[in-house]
């Protein structure tokens, strides 16, 4: 049997074509008007007018927290409910994370950010940034965290690595922090095979983060450095595939909300299921499909299942395993933490991408389906 892969790249537009441009007007090395291009039509697609493109996420991630200056001695807090990459830029800059649980959304519980804040607030020493994650494919409760950054005082830093094409309140995921990243690595919704973006609403911290990527050069007819830099900026071919992939984003979009209502309705009806929830005020890309299964109920646990479907030649993931559960990470200040263990315990990620075919997918809920007791 054909593996069936987590979430694949996806190409079926007109990123062969642009490719072929860059290669014949031989802009094949970092920046280029692919580049150029690809920033425009980002910025325009997620509704914030500056946007820098960089060579990953993580990379924006770290732009982001020299942006803001965070360094020895801060601290910056992180939902630990998340991959590694949004916290491992917090200690690039020799900082400490303070970990904050998530709710019911799976994405940042406002109520402990808000002790989290108070509770800095009353020693005199407030975070540097709050960094909040989109989930797959998720928008945090921005209503509630954008109101608490700004009355502490405290920049707000968006990561969407995980959420392009998602809303909250009907503005695109992206633009709710004074900065935003998102990812391009191979397994997101729009890909470069490997690639990231920032974006700011504020010009200055734009231009300053394309200094500092293009190894803060300075203006001069010579290599002159006054400030530490870092080879960070994308380069033409690879934004070349990014603008194929946008053009088709709200395609994709919609393609892998179908897969996850077609797992609601091969797999909703059995004991012990349920699916990571769409919050109330926003719309969920559903880049992963991810349920949580009650043991007791279902009649095996996540591993077993998980175990099940590779036996079938079918890759499935366990939820991100919690920042504060991480040894790398132990020690470091956390504020809840029950509701991130559950999920990691009884939550699986399924096949997803955009190209999962209907047959491969019910082979996915039948393999599942047998593990069941019922």
């Amino acid at each position: 049997m054909d593996r069936i892969y987590l979430s694949p790249p996806h190409v079926f537009g007109d990123e062969q074509a642009l490719v072929a441009d860059a290669f014949a007007s031989n802009w094949i090395a970092p920046l280029g008007p692919h580049v150029d291009a690809f920033e425009r039509e980002f910025a325009a697609c997620v509704a914030v007018p500056h946007a820098v493109a960089l060579s990953s996420g993580t990379a924006a991630l770290h732009l982001a927290m020299v942006l803001l200056g965070v360094g020895p001695g801060d601290t910056v807090v992180c939902p630990s409910l998340t991959f590694s990459a949004s916290a491992n830029p917090i200690r690039y800059q020799g900082a400490s994370p303070v970990f904050v649980d998530c709710d019911r959304t799976w994405t940042m519980d406002a109520g402990l950010l808000e002790d989290a804040l108070k509770q800095a607030a009353a020693s005199g020493r407030l975070p540097r940034a709050v960094i909040a994650v989109d989930l797959y494919g998720q928008c945090a409760d921005y209503a509630a965290i954008g109101q608490l950054c700004e009355r502490y005082g405290v920049p707000l830093v968006e990561d969407a690595a995980e959420a392009l094409g998602a809303t909250h309140g009907g503005r695109p995921a992206g633009g709710f922090g004074r900065i935003g990243i998102f990812s391009f690595n191979g397994n997101k919704i729009v890909t470069t095979s490997g690639g990231g973006m920032l974006v700011a609403h504020e010009k200055p911290l734009a231009e300053a983060a394309r200094f500092l990527a293009t190894q803060a050069r300075d203006p001069a007819p010579h290599y002159e450095h006054s400030h530490i830099g870092y080879n960070y900026r994308m380069s033409n071919v690879l934004a070349a595939i990014g603008r194929g992939q946008l053009a088709s984003l709200a395609e994709r979009v919609a393609i892998r909300r179908r897969i996850f209502d077609r797992y609601v309705a091969g797999l909703g009806d059995l004991p012990g299921i349920t699916f990571m929830p769409e919050a109330p005020y926003g719309r969920c890309t559903r880049w992963l499909t991810c349920l949580v299964i009650d043991a007791r109920e279902f009649g095996a646990d996540r591993e077993a299942v998980r175990l099940a479907l590779e036996a079938e030649n079918i890759e499935a993931r366990p939820v991100w395993k919690p920042m504060h559960m991480q040894p790398v990470f132990a020690g470091a200040a956390m504020f809840g933490g029950a509701v991130s263990e559950r999920l990691f315990r009884d939550g699986l990620c399924l096949p997803s991408g955009s190209s999962l075919r209907e047959q491969d997918q019910a082979r996915v809920i039948s393999a599942i389906r047998r593990t069941s007791r019922t």
